[in-house]
C-alpha cells in the first residue's frame, strides 16, 4: 500500500470519530503501515527443494529448512521464484488466496493431502510488475503455489501466516536475461520480502539411481559440478553461474534443462557486496540430485 492509498484509507476512520479510530486492533494498523517504511535488509535464499515428499517427511534436508528459517527476521511477505512455474512471458500471482498446487503425480495420497493456504498479496504483485522495467509483467490469478514454494516454505514458516507471490520463469529467455531481471527487484529486501529461489543446482532425473533414492551420495560429475558451482557462488563469481554452457561435461550433465538450476541466478543476481553467504543441506542424492542450499545476508 502507497503512502496515498493509506491515507485515503484513514479517511473515513478518522471521520467515524475517535472512538472508532481507536478502537482498531493495534495490530491491524501495524499491518497497513509496515510497507511504508524500510525495513532492515532481508536475506536471500535458495532452496535445494529436490522431491516433494521432503514436504512431508522428517530428514536433515527438512531439519535445514527450519533452522534456517531461525535465522532470518519473520518477513512481511515471501517472493518465490520456482524452477515449477516456466510460461512464455513473465507473470506475479496476484490473487489474494492462492491455492495450493499438487503439480506431480504417483505420490502417496498423504502428499496430496497437503494444502498451504498462505495468503497472497495483491499489492506486492503489483508492486514487483512496477519495479520490472526489462519486460511487461502480467498479474496472475490462476497459478497459485506449486510444490516449488510450499514444499519449502511449509518448513519456514509453518503457520501459513505470511503472505506468498510467485514470479514465473519465461522459458524463452537467456540465463543473462533472468539474472539482469532478478536485480530490478533488488529493493525488495528492504521492505522486509524474503525472496527465495526454490530448485536444485545439480537436478538430472534421467540419470537418477532410484534403488538409492535416499542415499546421500553423487556421481562424479555431480560432484565436481556441485563443487564448482558453490565455489563460485562463495567467491561472488557469478559470470561461469550464468554461463553455465560453456563450463564442461560435468555442467551439462548437471544441468539438462536449465528450470531448475534458473532460480539460482535469480538469488545469485540479489547478492550485494557487504552480505555474507552461506551454505547448508549441501548433500548429493541418489547420484545425480544435489540439495545444496544457500543463504545470502
Amino acid at each position: 500500500m502507497d503512502r496515498k492509498s493509506f491515507l485515503k484509507t484513514l479517511v473515513p476512520l478518522l471521520a467515524a470519530g475517535p472512538l472508532t479510530f481507536a478502537g482498531m486492533k493495534l495490530q491491524d494498523l501495524s499491518k497497513m503501515t509496515a510497507p511504508l517504511g524500510k525495513t532492515p535488509k532481508m536475506p536471500v535464499l535458495f532452496l535445494g527443494h529436490g522431491s516433494p515428499m521432503n514436504a512431508i517427511e522428517e530428514n536433515e534436508f527438512v531439519s535445514g529448512f527450519r533452522n534456517v528459517a531461525k535465522t532470518i527476521p519473520k518477513p512481511n511477505a515471501i517472493l518465490c521464484v520456482s524452477a515449477h512455474w516456466e510460461t512464455r512471458g513473465t507473470y506475479v500471482t496476484a490473487m489474494a488466496h492462492p491455492p495450493t498446487i499438487h503439480d506431480f503425480g504417483g505420490f502417496p495420497k498423504a502428499l496430496f493431502d497437503v494444502q498451504y493456504p498462505a495468503p497472497g498479496s495483491p499489492d506486492l504483485a503489483k508492486e514487483t510488475q512496477s519495479l520490472i522495467t526489462k519486460t511487461e509483467v502480467g498479474l496472475d490469478d490462476k497459478w497459485g503455489l506449486d510444490h516449488g514454494a510450499w514444499s519449502v516454505i511449509k518448513h519456514l514458516y509453518p503457520a501459513a501466516d505470511i503472505p506468498v507471490i510467485q514470479l514465473s520463469l519465461d522459458y524463452s529467455k537467456t540465463p543473462q536475461y533472468h539474472y539482469e531481471l532478478a536485480q530490478e527487484i533488488k529493493s525488495l529486501r528492504e521492505k522486509g520480502v524474503l525472496i527465495i529461489g526454490s530448485g536444485n543446482m545439480v537436478h538430472n532425473l534421467r540419470m537418477v539411481e532410484w534403488r538409492r533414492l535416499n542415499d546421500t551420495y553423487g556421481f562424479d560429475w555431480a560432484i565436481e559440478a556441485n563443487e564448482q558451482m558453490k565455489s563460485h557462488i562463495l567467491s561472488g563469481d557469478h559470470q561461469p553461474l550464468i554461463h553455465f554452457r560453456s563450463q564442461g561435461r560435468a555442467w551439462d550433465l548437471a544441468i539438462p534443462t536449465p528450470e531448475h538450476y534458473l532460480p539460482l541466478l535469480y538469488s545469485m543476481a540479489l547478492r550485494e557486496e557487504s552480505d555474507s553467504v552461506s551454505l547448508f543441506n549441501d548433500q548429493p542424492v541418489a547420484g545425480s540430485l544435489t540439495m545444496t542450499s544457500v543463504k545470502i545476508g
